[in-house]
């Protein structure tokens, strides 16, 4: 199943609502560390509901660590810096959807080392959407193409 990971966030109600996102479409997350907030902050359980409670998480304390855990599965970025819409792309069952940190994306050795790298286009003038809206639109559209409704 598609997974979704996000790679240091900053905002605890943005982790809460991704928890609520995964549990909602039966996709994993993982929480790519460290964050940059407590991780027993009460905004992720006020954001997550309970939620969390049906999700599995995987925690992992760096980068390298995360690469080794999901070595054999294609890291799918979504940045502003891609050159593929999302609609375009080819998703596979088993990607990681990988979000960056609000505050500044990914750095360069993330974005180099990821297997495909997507954007939503966006009207002129705008910078960003929130994150978990991004990684909602492209879930949607990874899931759309990997598990087809019957």
């Amino acid at each position: 199943m598609i997974r979704l990971a996000l790679y240091q966030p900053d905002i605890p109600q943005n982790v809460g609502a991704a928890i609520r996102l995964c549990a909602c479409l039966g996709m994993e997350l993982d929480i790519i560390e460290p964050c940059g907030f407590p991780w027993d902050d009460a905004r992720i359980r006020r954001s997550a509901m309970d939620y969390g409670e049906n999700l599995r998480i995987a925690r992992h304390e760096s980068w390298d660590r995360f690469q080794g855990a999901t070595a054999e599965r294609r890291r799918i970025l979504l940045t502003t810096k891609g050159a593929i819409c999302y609609t375009g792309f080819t998703f596979r069952p088993d990607d990681i959807l990988l979000a960056g940190r609000e505050s500044a994306g990914v750095p360069d050795f993330v974005h180099e080392s990821a297997d495909g790298r997507v954007l939503i286009p966006m009207a002129p003038g705008a910078r960003s959407l929130n994150l978990v809206n991004a990684c909602a639109m492209v879930a949607g559209e990874a899931l759309r193409q990997t598990h087809p409704l019957s």
